[in-house]
């Protein structure tokens, strides 16, 4: 049977603050607005690739693409890494692809760098889903580790991130664990960690997405729907997506349901 390819994988070697990174995406062209989706905190461009299996997104151009110090992707200097560090390597990415304007989708640690990422250019953004990305100090239940079990060794803090997450009581916990060895480098975790706790606590993420002037949608799981700022995003018109059976994790734990409701925000959002 003659395969046929939803997507074209790319090997892009950019520099990011001096640093080399050698960049492994997926992606495909087309004449719609394109979407770049970021992956989340041990997951990768992968998380994305069934785009391509959907009707609602048929001919949409995307790219998703592995961050430094994950996947596939190879970074020469895993300890320069950070939401700073990771947001400029979007730019260098979408530099590379010569796109200039998108749709964005962003995935926890992703979905900080994708506020980031919008804070420095709204008009780029054409509209904005952040699913579960950190927004206040709340968010930080994976990150936060980094200071609540206070480790030297960068293998070893990973070895019990790993040990505890497993066992959380969340959907798709063990699922996400399993297969964090292969997906992380572990001298990577300590920085990234530390960035995302500082700037979930004195980066004033709240305020710079709600002023964002794109569309937003704010998606997590009826796990979490307790988080204390959901009413008040509500109100300032981001819109809601609770998606049922679900943790932290909604393209593990109910992806059919994550890519309907991507595809009819984007269908409302009417540019491209």
């Amino acid at each position: 049977m003659p395969c046929h390819l939803e997507f074209t994988k790319a090997q892009l070697p950019i520099e990011v603050e001096g640093v080399g990174v050698d960049i492994s995406a997926i992606h495909r062209r087309g004449e719609l607005m394109p979407i770049v989706f970021l992956h989340g905190f041990g997951s990768t461009k992968e998380d994305y690739a069934d785009i391509s299996r959907h009707a609602a997104f048929a001919g949409r151009p995307f790219v998703a693409y592995d961050a430094p110090g994950c996947g596939e992707t190879r970074c020469h200097d895993l300890s320069r890494i950070s939401i700073s560090f990771m947001v400029e390597t979007a730019l260098a990415v979408l530099d590379r692809l010569e796109i200039a304007r998108f749709h964005l989708v962003g995935h926890s640690m992703g979905g900080l760098t994708a506020l980031m990422l919008a804070h420095r250019h709204p008009n780029r953004v054409v509209s904005f889903v952040d699913i579960e990305g950190n927004i206040a100090p709340e968010d930080c239940f994976l990150s936060r580790q980094i200071v609540d079990y206070p480790e030297g060794d960068a293998e070893r803090f990973f070895d019990g991130f790993i040990e505890r997450t497993q066992h959380a009581p969340a959907y798709a916990s063990a699922l996400y664990a399993a297969s964090l060895r292969h997906k992380v480098r572990a001298g990577a975790v300590p920085a990234i960690f530390r960035s995302m706790v500082e700037l979930s606590h004195y980066g004033d993420l709240m305020d710079k997405f709600i002023r964002l002037p794109c569309p937003k949608m704010f998606m997590y799981g009826e796990q979490n729907s307790s988080l204390s700022y959901l009413a008040h995003i509500h109100a300032e018109g981001v819109r809601l997506a609770e998606i049922p059976f679900c943790g932290h994790f909604p393209m593990y734990s109910n992806p059919v349901l994550m890519w309907d409701r991507i595809a009819d925000f984007l269908a409302g959002c009417g540019a491209g």
